[in-house]
């Protein structure tokens, strides 16, 4: 693991966990949730304060698709769950391409296997300063043909100090109880529309699209603003009414997407020719007392 430091704010990074985020620490306050036990122990990045998502965000239906008139199988890599979970980079070992004060950088080096079918680098850089963390992926097609490709990052945040959440976006997708999307409108009364939403208050693990790449956690001391780039155009919130973490994650695609043809292009996977490259970044800033 490696520390970034800058001024009192403190990052520990896990490359051998999934390129994931052990904690953040803002003088004494935890801007993420503290990693678990079982991180360190146990190498589970489920248990981190943040991870990437590539090569596809959220689920992958029944862990099944067709891509170029050919079907695909994936490896099962959540527990007892249908579906194929977060990509496979979260579950990987990264190496450390370079690493200083305050800032790293990682790189993956995927070639087919069950986990996925199509060959591709990642690299994903961390940059501390007193005033912001910020978070920059890239994936490149290294397949021989046309690639599906997506991008994302998974924070999980304290529940502590009664947070709301506030945001924009003009649609959500309504989920079935397999966990999958199963309609599309607008989102419900008090989400999205810029007004403060209470995470408690509703129990949500939903999509939610034409997203404007701002969000804003208000949380007394562990308060920050989330900004991501166009490459993010939707937003997953995870606000589980039995954990003590909520999640706002800023993706690249909806959930399932791959399996969805008739999808718009903001909510679709990218498809990478050979050696073409998406890129993000996301900056997570402050804004507490």
């Amino acid at each position: 693991m490696l520390t970034l430091s800058a001024g009192s704010s403190c990052v520990v990074v896990a490359p051998e966990h999934g390129a994931g985020l052990t904690g953040w620490l803002l003088g004494g306050t935890a801007l993420l949730r503290r990693a678990l036990p079982q991180t360190a122990v146990g190498g589970n990045p489920n248990a981190m304060g943040c991870f990437p998502l590539l090569p596809y965000g959220n689920r992958i239906g029944h862990a099944r698709f067709r891509w170029q008139g050919a079907g695909y199988a994936l490896r099962r890599n959540f527990g007892d769950s249908p579906h194929a979970i977060h990509g496979v980079g979260w579950q990987r070992a990264w190496t450390v391409e370079a690493a200083g004060p305050d800032a790293v950088s990682l790189s993956l080096a995927h070639r087919p296997d069950p986990s996925w079918p199509f060959a591709f680098d990642a690299a994903i850089d961390y940059r501390l300063s007193k005033d912001v963390l910020t978070v920059a992926i890239a994936l490149t097609n290294r397949h021989c043909t046309d690639a599906p490709a997506g991008i994302g990052l998974h924070p999980f945040f304290p529940a502590a100090n009664n947070p709301s959440l506030r945001f924009n976006a003009s649609g959500m997708w309504r989920n079935a109880p397999d966990a999958l999307p199963v309609g599309h409108g607008a989102p419900p009364d008090g989400w999205s529309q810029g007004s403060w939403c209470r995470i408690g208050g509703a129990r949500l693990d939903n999509c939610f699209t034409g997203w404007d790449g701002t969000a804003d956690i208000a949380a007394g001391p562990a308060s920050l603003r989330i900004e991501a780039s166009a490459a993010f155009r939707n937003l997953q919130v995870f606000t589980p009414d039995w954990a003590d973490f909520f999640c706002v994650e800023p993706v690249s695609h909806s959930p399932d997407a791959i399996n969805r043809p008739g999808l718009p292009a903001d909510q679709a996977m990218d498809v990478l020719a050979p050696g073409q490259t998406l890129r993000g970044t996301v900056r997570f800033i402050p804004t507490g007392p």
